[in-house]
């Protein structure tokens, strides 16, 4: 038996811990702010209201008083799947997630701005039909990422400033799929049997800007740090549907551990006053996947089944974005926004599977914001659509049962995300 449940733990985990990177960086979410998103997230060099602890904490050092940021983003996605070979074409179940956003800075003295960030930038999730050909590599998966990020500004002179911060991080992961225990050889026959999977992991990582302000433009600089994500969880097995004398010999639950590694990311903006009016951002982002080149699972088995390691290939590449964005001051309480971006996938198509399908895409995005007083509202949509994809996933399409070959599929991905936040300024 020992066999089942060391399968059943490695490729629980692997996917389950692969799901929260799928759509490589579309869970990478970087729509933590409603103004900034409305400009397809250039914000890098503009960084002008309490969001920048995330897009480029330099921009606080140029911020007065005390102001608070906060908002969510309502994201909603649906991917289907068209099986070639089994002429039949999948959907992803209806899902809506709004990963949530708190920012505050204070000024403390000419120089010198204190800022603190809560935002959600790994997480998302998928999920299948129950019953669709490939529940054996995954029905639902979900993750969660808290980040906790105070930083510091200080400017060095009136036009430049520079900024450093720390983040605990905090996640929270689920996983299910069905599994196949093979009982042929002691007299059985071939089982499904469901297994879930939930844990925690932990971590904590730096981060860094820089922002330049001239007469009539600005340049911006943001690095926000990888680091490595420790994941432990518990793994249990439903085995109602093994015959009772079989179920002593098939272990239910393992503990199982990874390390996974979050890339280092890398941003450079620039910002330009066309007018007195209208403000044109531009930014690219270099994302360093490459660092994802392998995957190390340990499987902490029930006594007296030994512990293993087994590590799995992926070789991801180095991807970037652009993105570009506008702001038309319509007057000086009333903002008009718009951008686009461009997003290229670090995920090999080898890799590609229920869990990780995804592609390059383009996004548009518009959205307004509205200052009275002391209060700011700011509101965006941004429209994804992605390229669509064809992948053997992963050479684990062959049925568990019979050995047919499920075929290419082909994946097609919409998302759709609405961002709204709302400020005060004292």
């Amino acid at each position: 038996m020992r066999k089942y449940i060391t399968a059943i733990a490695i490729f629980s985990l692997v996917f389950f811990g692969l799901s929260s990177l799928s759509h490589g960086s579309g869970f990478l979410i970087y729509e933590h702010g409603a103004a900034a998103m409305a400009m397809g997230g250039a914000f890098v060099a503009l960084a002008n209201n309490p969001s920048a602890v995330f897009h480029n904490p330099a921009g606080i050092a140029f911020l007065e008083g005390t102001q608070i940021y906060l908002g969510t983003t309502l994201i909603t996605s649906n991917t289907s799947l068209e099986l070639t070979n089994l002429a039949t074409t999948v959907e992803t179940v209806s899902q809506w997630f709004y990963p949530s956003t708190f920012y505050i800075s204070h000024k403390i003295n000419d120089r010198i701005a204190a800022g603190f960030g809560f935002f959600n930038p790994y997480g998302l999730g998928t999920k299948w039909p129950e019953d669709y050909a490939l529940k054996y590599i995954s029905t639902e998966d979900d993750m969660k990422t808290f980040f906790f990020n105070p930083v510091i500004a200080v400017k060095l002179d009136e036009n430049f400033s520079v900024a450093v911060g720390v983040t605990y991080v905090y996640a929270t992961l689920g996983f299910d799929r069905v599994n196949l225990v093979d009982l042929t050889p002691y007299g059985g026959s071939i089982y499904e049997a469901p297994i879930e999977v939930k844990g925690t992991g932990s971590a904590f990582g730096l981060n860094a800007g820089a922002l330049y302000k001239g007469e009539n433009f600005s340049l911006g600089f943001n690095w926000r740090g990888g680091f490595d994500l420790d994941l432990e969880g518990d793994l249990a097995l439903d085995n109602t549907n093994i015959p009772a004398i079989f179920q002593p010999s098939v272990p239910t639950e393992a503990d199982i551990a990874t390390t996974m590694g979050i890339p280092h990311i890398l941003g450079f903006g620039v910002a330009f006053n066309l007018t007195e009016s209208l403000i044109f951002t531009a930014d690219l982002h270099y994302v360093l996947w490459s660092s994802f080149k392998e995957f190390v699972i340990e499987v902490d088995n029930p006594d007296p089944v030994p512990d293993e390691t087994e590590t799995f290939e992926e070789n991801w590449k180095d991807s970037y974005l652009i993105r570009g964005g506008f702001q038309y001051m319509v007057n000086e309480n009333f903002a008009l926004r718009a951008g686009f971006l461009y997003d290229k996938t670090p995920q090999p198509v080898e890799s590609m599977d229920p869990l990780l399908p995804d592609a390059n895409r383009w996004a548009v995005t518009g959205g307004f914001g509205y200052k009275s007083g002391n209060f700011v509202i700011d509101v965006a949509y941004q429209y994804e659509p992605f390229a669509d994809r064809k992948s053997e996933n992963r050479g684990l399409v062959l049925h568990p049962v019979t050995g047919a070959n499920l075929g290419l599929g082909t994946y097609s991905t919409t998302a759709h995300l609405i961002g709204v936040s709302i400020g005060f300024i004292f």
